[in-house]
């Protein structure tokens, strides 16, 4: 999977919108809440509630996944997408990620699944 692939799976996420809160820096959201960042080769996802539990795809693949700058602390770690990952890992994660985030949606943001 390549980053143009990557971001098309995001954005087709029941309610995903994309956004670019800073100049070049693409993100996708949900009700208003940011569940994946896209900016530059990368993805940015929410990968636990805390650091102790995103650390998991950190000791898997070590320098792939790690701490994201500024907010890792709550559970967001940084993806380099090189092919290190599988696809369907890949995939998981930014499933995991918008799950998350959906969840603490209040129900009328929420997206109507079918």
């Amino acid at each position: 999977m390549n980053h143009e692939e990557l971001v098309a799976y995001c954005l087709a996420k029941p309610g995903a919108t994309p956004d670019e809160p800073w100049e070049g820096d693409l993100v996708a959201k949900v009700g208003g809440k940011i569940f994946a960042f896209l900016g530059g080769d990368g993805l940015g996802v929410k990968c636990g509630r805390d650091a102790d539990e995103a650390a998991e795809p950190r000791l898997r693949y070590p320098g792939t996944v790690e701490v994201m700058a500024y907010i890792g602390r709550h559970g967001w770690n940084r993806v380099t997408v090189d092919g290190t990952i599988p696809d369907d890992e890949l995939c998981e994660l930014v499933d995991e990620s918008y799950a998350a985030v959906v969840a603490k949606l209040p129900k009328r943001l929420r997206p109507q699944t079918t």
